[in-house]
């Protein structure tokens, strides 16, 4: 009786919500590997709910060719048939949990692998905009919700169905005065549960809102970089207020919300209770007048049980059926979101390439724009109403330039020049919009991804590590290093005595974010990270920006380990860790104003001279 709640939780708009022919079929695409399994399960279904049509049929035998006639072996035998039909819809409903299981943990591993493996090919610019909670509710949420549509929502409608029917014929063939009397009772039921409904409907998706509230004052607050302000900025009594504040509004929702559901099941159980006695006090003055017997009577009062729960959820069928396939309709809307940086069929492997001419890098007129919100992203997942398609302009203009094998080019401007977008089409985080970018001669658009990793490498200014052991974060970039190859990794990068001096050594967990440790110490670790992967193109994307003098000495020299016989792309503001390179772009505007070595570019007078003589000024105030 109370199942049909279940649908009032959802939101109304489901019920106008239309799906394509197109979704449908794809929809039952994902439950085609399981269709046999399915079959079972409707077969065990439908016999669990004749089973339970049968019961009040078995009663009415027990009391009017049993009892009534004295006859005490067919009162013991069909007591025993009440027994062995209750064990058989047990044995049933048993058999069909274990089938639905199936079919339902199948989806579910079936969606979420589906929808982690297309996210993961997704470009830089659809996680920079797309926010992590919603992607987490569409592998977490929605993927629970679309695989409802083959277990409980199907079970629900199938089972509610054939009760309804098998009940009705059933009670038809005893007296169809009491049933349709039934069935004149039913809108008792119908109309106050749809009205209740659309206040719990209301109240829950306020509460959901409130406790996401909550929850995400917890995840900012409770992360090292959140506790960290709050511990400088923070008031922990403001803080505990605000909590509290917010605690508070969940608490009284969940007392109105509690209020209502008591309200709905006390109402609906005293409607049934009303019912039955109608029933009773009709069908009493009938079998009393000899119309009906009393074994009729009570079986028509036991079905009347079976019959207005089925009938009132069926009620809400659409709104239980359409949640389900709404779900489903968005884990196929991430799905359908084709990932702009994709590999193709015929993609070679770059390091073939590279062992045959060397590990070049050229930028080839190359133009680039940063793809707009339409292209990338999902309203869905930006929670907006809808994305915005306002045009973007070029971040990058027609930029050429050549990186020889085993070279060093450093990239210096101003900030916002575009440096740092240059790195990020070597290592295809995004394609270009116009012209090529290529090492050893092959587009980058041509070649693996696996083999383009292998190849190139980065170390940023903010080195992430994961909440795990120093030897798991550097075996993230070779899964199959020994313990040898990584204390070699951690010795090239100048790191391996602090390492030793932890008391896990190699073991340590280094926290979120590897907070444990000091910038310094990250940054040799993603250093490490990146030797024990051996690039032949490495990408230092400002890797000792944030870094104080001690730490940056010990950060170059392990760069220096790094750097050394590789081609590598260096940016850095402060122009003293690139005098060395080979060659220096000059970038501004999107474009490369200049280009030569140091000295050479202090001889011209440009753009590098004058941010050179910036800094030199600069330090040698700070040292007077």
């Amino acid at each position: 009786m109370y199942e049909s709640m279940r649908g009032f939780a959802r939101d109304r708009a489901v019920r106008e919500h239309r799906l394509t022919r197109q979704t449908l079929r794809r929809i039952l695409a994902f439950a085609r590997p399981y269709r046999g399994r399915l079959v079972v399960f409707v077969v065990l279904i439908a016999l669990e709910a004749a089973a339970g049509a049968v019961t009040p049929l078995l009663f009415q035998t027990l009391i009017d060719d049993g009892i009534t006639a004295g006859d005490t072996r067919l009162v013991v035998g069909v007591a025993a048939a009440v027994a062995v039909l209750a064990l058989v819809g047990a044995g049933l409903s048993v058999a069909d949990r274990w089938v639905s299981s199936q079919v339902g943990e199948g989806l579910i591993l079936d969606l979420r692998t589906a929808v982690f493996d297309h996210v993961q090919r997704m470009p830089l610019a659809f996680f920079s905009r797309a926010k992590t909670g919603a992607l987490v509710q569409r592998l977490n949420g929605d993927v629970l919700g679309a695989q409802q549509a083959f277990t409980s929502t199907l079970q629900n409608v199938v089972s509610n169905a054939l009760t309804v029917v098998f009940v009705l014929a059933a009670m038809l063939t005893m007296s169809w005065q009491l049933t349709l009397l039934s069935l004149v009772l039913l809108p008792a039921f119908v109309l106050p549960a749809r009205w209740f409904g659309r206040r719990i409907a209301a109240i829950t998706r306020e509460s959901y809102e409130l406790n996401a509230d909550a929850a995400q004052m917890m995840n900012e607050r409770f992360n090292v970089a959140g506790a960290h302000l709050v511990k400088i900025f923070g008031d922990p009594e403001r803080e505990s207020a605000a909590y509290a504040g917010q605690a508070g509004r969940v608490r009284d929702i969940g007392v109105r919300r509690a209020l209502y559901s008591t309200w709905f099941r006390v109402g609906l159980t005293t409607l049934a209770s009303v019912a039955v006695a109608i029933v009773y006090g009709v069908g009493g003055v009938m079998a009393v007048r000899g119309e009906l017997t009393v074994g009729v009577v009570v079986a028509l009062t036991a079905y009347l049980g079976r019959l207005y729960g089925p009938l009132t959820a069926m009620s809400n069928v659409q709104v239980d059926v359409m949640t389900a396939l709404v779900s489903f309709e968005r884990v196929l809307e991430v799905l359908d979101l084709e990932p702009t940086v994709a590999e193709r069929p015929d993609a070679v492997d770059l390091r073939a390439a590279t062992a045959a001419r060397g590990a070049s890098v050229e930028l080839d007129a190359v133009g680039f724009r940063y793809p707009g919100a339409d292209e990338v992203s999902l309203a869905s997942l930006e929670s907006v109403a809808t994305l915005g398609h306002e045009p973007v302009d070029d971040t990058l203009r027609d930029v050429s330039l050549t990186v020889p094998a085993g070279h060093m080019v450093a990239l210096v401007g101003h900030s916002g020049a575009g440096k740092t977008t240059i790195s990020q089409l070597v290592t295809r985080m995004y394609d270009p919009t116009r012209g090529a970018v290529r090492i050893a001669g092959t587009d980058l658009r041509d070649v693996t991804h696996a083999s383009l990793r292998a190849t190139v490498g980065v170390v940023s200014q903010e080195a992430h590590l994961f909440h795990d052991t120093i030897a798991e974060n550097l075996r993230y970039a070779r899964p199959e290093a020994t313990d040898a190859d990584i204390e070699r990794a951690l010795r090239q990068a100048h790191v391996l005595d602090l390492v030793r001096s932890l008391p896990e050594g190699i073991d340590t967990v280094v926290g979120d974010r590897g907070y444990r440790l000091s910038g310094g110490e990250r940054q040799r670790l993603a250093i490490a990270r990146l030797l024990l992967k051996a690039p032949d193109v490495v990408v230092l994307d400002e890797a000792t920006a944030h870094l104080d003098s001690e730490s940056e000495a010990a950060v170059q020299a392990a760069l220096d380990e790094a750097l050394s016989g590789r081609t590598s792309i260096v940016i850095a503001h402060r122009l003293s860790t690139v005098r060395q390179a080979d060659s220096i772009v000059v970038v501004q505007d999107g474009r490369v104003v200049d280009q030569g070595t140091h000295a050479d570019l202090l001889a011209r007078g440009g753009l590098y001279a004058e941010l050179y003589r910036t800094q030199f000024e600069g330090s040698a105030s700070a040292a007077a």
